[in-house]
């Protein structure tokens, strides 16, 4: 069984407990930018089947049922504040809500929640987890963009146009390194890096990993960035790679869901 709609106007994909649809711990999630890029095509690349918990999949900005934004080709020229910032801001100020409006619809138990994200996503949900919206028992996150000037880099190797940074783009920056802000993060947070994903990406995961008291760094062999085949908007078969990921994600929830590692 699987429960989809919109919170507010996010997208959300919902899988009941293995135990049934009645009370249990949640995990929520928020995708990759890159495949899998939507809620649903996230739930069947990391379904997380073997936690006994509610797994809610929320939709990020400017992906699947939402459209890009009048503008958005302005996000390759100053990929931080035109789009790293902007995305991360308005999924994580939405996340209350849409939260709020789950929990009175779904017996979602008391207590605290586990945090997922991937890539951009990934930034979301270490947002997420250092806002205290919610309390949060543990976080696991893969490939994640756990520094916004890692992102930023990358897109520049890929237009080759330098990035002009200024105070603002400075600050907003600071903001998105969970590296600086490893202090406001649950001690529990489980980092899963691609042995083939971008370097930077890899350094930040081993930094955050070591930044944190009972963090945690797991390395998958043949992953890339991706966890599915692009272009990813569409719920499609588990890669091998993504049920390493799973299977990791999942052990580490057994281990802390519930526990109140706040």
């Amino acid at each position: 069984m699987t429960f989809d709609g919109t919170a507010g106007a996010v997208p959300y994909t919902l899988l009941p407990p293995a135990s049934g649809a009645g009370p249990a711990p949640v995990v929520v999630a928020w995708h990759l930018m890159d495949a899998p890029c939507t809620d649903a095509a996230f739930a069947a690349a990391l379904p997380l089947a073997g936690v006994d918990a509610w797994r809610l999949y929320l939709g990020m900005p400017w992906s699947g049922r939402r459209a890009y934004p009048e503008g958005y080709e302005l996000s390759r020229r100053d990929p931080m504040m035109a789009y790293a910032d902007p995305v991360v801001r308005q999924a994580t100020q939405e996340f209350p809500a849409a939260w709020a409006e789950l929990a009175s619809r779904f017996p979602f138990a008391e207590g605290p929640v586990g945090i997922v994200g991937g890539s951009l996503g990934g930034a979301v949900a270490l947002a997420v987890a250092a806002s205290g919206v919610v309390p949060v028992a543990a976080v696991a996150v893969v490939n994640a963009a756990i520094r916004a000037t890692s992102l930023v880099s990358l897109i520049e190797s890929m237009t080759g146009e330098p990035y002009a940074w200024n105070d603002a783009s400075r600050a907003a920056a600071a903001r998105l390194d969970f590296v600086a802000r490893a202090a406001e993060l649950p001690p529990a947070t489980l980092v899963v890096s691609g042995e083939e994903d971008y370097p930077s990406f890899r350094a930040d995961a081993a930094d955050l990993a070591a930044a944190l008291p009972r963090g945690k760094l797991v390395t998958v062999p043949g992953l890339a960035h991706p966890l599915a085949e692009r272009p990813g908007d569409q719920p499609a078969p588990q890669l091998p790679e993504a049920k390493a990921v799973d299977a990791a994600m999942t052990d580490w929830f057994a281990t802390h869901l519930g526990r109140g590692d706040v």
